[in-house]
């Protein structure tokens, strides 16, 4: 199996892997210089760096680099009792370097407003691929967004299965009115994405997240709820907003700690919020 296509292959389906490579070696050991393995999401993995204990702990490693989303370097030094211990009689020494490899960032904007029209192009300008989606065909169309990747102009609900939503994906909602705003979220929570957002105020957050537990939806399924959007950095006008929160966006991209992104921006995280829905 070639790793590097096998790699290209998890990425296009939205999974996360892990590729460790033999880096650098002095003396004899069962493998070779630039051997490498590469683990997969679910655990299992493919290709060699010669077996034993450490393949085990790379493997291990391997792990928590997918988890982190953080590179690490490890040393092995196959002395003679070690060496002998894993019928390895080699008695060199190795480093290896673990990569996370990751899907690329997408944006799914719902809306296709002002906000939508600066947000795509600042997105695009940070890395993130984006898709803009409205069921106002006037407004969702090429000429208008000539810098996303996609562009849906149909009901929301029609566009929900043609989306390829991960744990890289950035959901951006900012449709013309609560009630669109309130269909996309309905569905937005149900899905893997790492980042949903959704414009407003406060109050119009809690009054959503109200009417949508009268539907019989846990309050808890509300914690990855960024809202209001954006960093708060006095933003107005809707390039500001757009600045504001791609630089969220950016910030949990960096950030891929669960409680952090939880903690940071959650609808629960504001004091006033937490009266609000007592």
């Amino acid at each position: 199996m070639d790793l590097l296509e096998e790699a290209v292959r998890l990425r296009r389906e939205g999974r996360k892997c892990a590729l460790a490579t033999i880096v650098e070696v002095n003396g004899s050991i069962p493998s070779y210089e630039s051997a490498k393995i590469l683990v997969r999401d679910d655990g299992t993995m493919a290709g060699t760096i010669g077996g034993g204990c450490v393949e085990a702990d790379v493997w291990a490693a391997a792990r928590e680099v997918i988890e982190t989303e953080k590179p690490r370097r490890m040393q092995f030094n196959l002395g003679q009792d070690a060496a002998y211990d894993n019928g390895l009689i080699c008695g060199g020494q190795l480093d290896v370097y673990i990569e996370p490899l990751l899907p690329h960032p997408r944006a799914f904007i719902f809306g296709a407003g002002h906000i939508s029209k600066s947000l795509c192009q600042v997105a695009a300008l940070a890395g993130f691929s984006t898709a803009v989606i409205d069921n106002r065909e006037s407004f969702a169309n090429r000429e208008r967004f000539p810098m996303a990747d996609d562009v849906y102009a149909e009901e929301y609900e029609d566009a929900f299965p043609k989306l390829n939503v991960n744990g890289s994906s950035y959901l951006i909602i900012v449709t013309r009115g609560h009630r669109d705003d309130m269909r996309v979220l309905r569905w937005a929570i149900t899905t893997p994405a790492r980042y949903i957002a959704m414009i407003g105020s406060k109050r119009k957050t809690i009054a959503v997240v109200k009417e949508l537990e009268k539907e019989g939806i846990a309050r808890e399924a509300f914690h990855r709820l960024f809202a209001p959007m954006g960093l708060d950095i006095g933003a107005i006008t809707p390039e500001e907003i757009a600045i504001a929160v791609a630089a969220e966006m950016i910030a949990v991209r960096r950030n891929p700690d669960p409680a952090w992104r939880a903690l940071a921006k959650s609808v629960f995280a504001h004091e006033e919020l937490k009266a609000l829905l007592k």
